[in-house]
């Protein structure tokens, strides 16, 4: 190699566009060949969860899409998941847990098909991908199946394993529709928590009165099942409100607050997800409790801790988005502070399987913005730009999982 580049260089320079265009072409070359030697691996399968919902997951050795396609099998039901361009090893096979029997994995269609056999007729509720992060490698793909509407769920048909949880501890709402999501609006304060106070009065009336207003809106377009935390001025406990989201199966929660300051100035709208630093507390607030691995991971500790880091990652994902998607249609309704989004490490956002948000509407302590919250009109047009923001949530959603 030293020969010819000392040969170059003992002859005339060539001129730079010269040289930097051989250079530009050389990189191209070397990374269509890398790029073709890449390809994606189905690394993994695990399953988590119980009859109520079972979760697989995907690891790959990069990023993929995939196809769900729905197929008679027998009695029960079968899911048939395709992922275009990733390459597996051979024919596998693997038992099931939850509502899954069992599971064949093969190479079909120019990539893995995943063909999985249900104890039930079974939907699925949602699909999503995660990226490598904090420590993780690998690509997740991530399937939650859930019983389909009227499926009638047996122990012959369950998988041994899941047998023992056909009793439920929190029974399914008995109003909600198959094809509805489920918002939970969350009042702050209430009762003897008056909250913020203003000059006209408590932050805890102002909230009820966005929450009332903001559920009326969602329930009047028929695209969601509404459950709030409180109708009333009634004292809530915290954890309680986080257990509330849970029962009812949330794709989203919204907890309403009113910010006070300590300068007359301050004032603006601003939004709250979970900070990473809150993280190791929600875990721990989980396992104190017991409700959420009692109830979604089944008993095996290896699987709890897998579901439990996947799922809290996605849930700060989707928070996140959402929180985004939250200021951008607020904007122009009223005035944002200036960092608008923040992290913290509130109680209501714990929740490791329900993505969260807890909205200030601005500032009591502020005349301008405790007028605009008082003023029933100012407040439904706030409480409008929070409705579309949560139309825009769900129809991206629907959009994605339908790639």
């Amino acid at each position: 190699m030293t020969m010819p580049w000392g040969g170059i260089l003992r002859r005339r320079p060539a001129p730079v566009w010269l040289a930097a265009a051989t250079l530009i072409a050389a990189c191209a070359v070397f990374a269509a060949g890398h790029a073709a030697t890449e390809v994606t691996e189905l690394l993994r399968i695990r399953l988590g969860g119980d009859v109520r919902e079972t979760r697989l997951v995907i690891e790959l050795s990069g990023a993929a899409r995939a196809s769900v396609l729905p197929e008679a099998a027998g009695q029960g039901s079968r899911l048939v998941l395709l992922l275009p361009g990733v390459r597996t090893v051979g024919v596998a096979t693997g038992a099931g847990r939850g509502l899954v029997k069992t599971w064949t994995l093969d190479h079909a269609q120019g990539g893995a098909r995943l063909q999985i056999d249900l104890a039930t007729e079974a939907i699925v509720r949602r699909r999503f991908l995660l990226p490598p992060a904090d420590g993780v490698d690998t690509y997740r793909y991530v399937v939650d199946v859930a019983p389909a509407p009227g499926a009638v769920l047996t122990a012959a048909a369950m998988p041994a394993a899941s047998a023992p949880q056909l009793r439920p501890r929190f029974a399914p709402p008995r109003d909600a529709g198959p094809a509805k999501r489920v918002v939970v609006i969350d009042a702050g304060h209430g009762g003897r928590d008056s909250g913020a106070q203003g000059a006209h009065g408590f932050e805890k009336d102002i909230n009820l009165a966005a929450a009332l207003s903001l559920a009326g809106q969602l329930e009047r377009s028929g695209r969601y099942r509404v459950v709030l935390t409180r109708r009333t001025d009634v004292y809530i406990p915290l954890e309680s409100r986080v257990r509330i989201a849970q029962r009812a199966g949330a794709d989203l929660f919204i907890s309403l607050h009113s910010d006070s300051g300590p300068q007359a100035d301050l004032k603006g709208v601003s939004v709250y997800t979970l900070s990473d630093k809150a993280s190791q507390r929600a875990q721990r607030f989980v396992s104190r409790e017991d409700w959420f691995m009692q109830t979604s991971l089944g008993g095996d500790q290896g699987v709890r801790n897998i579901l439990f880091d996947l799922t809290q990652r996605s849930t700060r994902n989707r928070s996140a988005v959402f929180a985004q998607g939250l200021l951008t249609r607020i904007d122009g309704r009223a005035p944002l502070l200036r960092r608008s989004h923040r992290d913290a490490g509130f109680m209501v956002l714990l929740a490791p399987d329900v993505p969260a948000v807890l909205l200030e509407m601005g500032f009591v302590s502020n005349p301008d913005d405790e007028a605009r919250l008082r003023d029933p009109a100012s407040r439904n047009r706030l409480m409008q730009g929070v409705s579309a923001a949560i139309d825009d949530h769900f129809s991206e959603s629907l959009k994605l999982a339908s790639r």
